[in-house]
């Protein structure tokens, strides 16, 4: 991480329909270094509007919520801003976590996370970091990995995604940070790994995840490890 990063404060918007989880997240992140919390949802559809009007960094989201949910939310926000979401959720294997890494949450932490490893993941999320629990990453991206791409139509002979054939379509650069997404590396370390600026790392980012058809980092990872460019 860079020193302007180190010291840059990450703006947060907390989308929690219990009124006590987000009092609690308030308390522990105000007393965070270098994170500011700008407002609260109490379900999907707030969440989207505040994001609109807030431009927070990064959104706490919860999976479940009345109304427009979680993933619907997450969905739009990717979609329409340049905000991250990172997902907490009760349980391991949630379904509604798999909806919401397809519609481009940056990843997921348990709801029982240490108070520590949530202000890091927060932190790297902003940094453009995907996070998952690590309780449980390898059942996610295993999960994740059969469920995504399209399933090839009966007769056509295609066997693999449509993204496995984009591939080709990737710079020789792209396709080296593809492989480092896929080894799990985040911006900074994949600047130093490659010898270019982070800022060089975040516009190739952005460029294969245009070519591939994919809305997050975390997409990408699993496709890099489906075609075994992590190696």
């Amino acid at each position: 991480m860079s020193a302007e990063e180190h010291e840059r404060v990450t703006t947060v918007l907390l989308a929690d329909d219990h009124p006590s989880v987000r009092a609690g997240l308030r308390l522990l992140l105000e007393t965070a270094d270098r994170i500011e919390v700008l407002g609260e949802a109490a379900d999907g559809q707030a969440a989207v509007q505040q994001v609109r009007a807030l431009a927070p960094d990064v959104v706490l989201m919860d999976a479940r919520m009345p109304g427009t949910d979680g993933i619907a939310a997450t969905r739009r926000i990717v979609a329409e801003t340049d905000t991250e979401v990172l997902m907490l959720t009760t349980f391991d294997l949630d379904e509604v976590v798999f909806g919401a890494l397809q519609a481009g949450a940056a990843g997921f932490l348990l709801k029982s996370a240490e108070p520590s490893d949530l202000i890091q993941a927060i932190h790297r999320v902003a940094a453009g970091d995907g996070v998952v629990a690590p309780e449980v990453t390898r059942k996610v991206l295993q999960r994740f990995a059969q469920t995504s791409g399209a399933e090839p139509a009966e007769g056509s002979g295609q066997t693999e995604p449509p993204q496995h054939q984009q591939l080709s379509e990737l710079t020789p650069r792209e396709q080296e940070v593809l492989a480092a997404l896929g080894r799990g590396l985040g911006n900074s370390q994949i600047a130093q790994e490659l010898f270019v600026a982070e800022a060089t790392v975040k516009s190739h980012v952005s460029s294969l995840l245009a070519k591939l058809h994919l809305t997050s980092r975390m997409q990408a990872a699993v496709l890099a490890r489906q075609a075994g460019l992590d190696v």
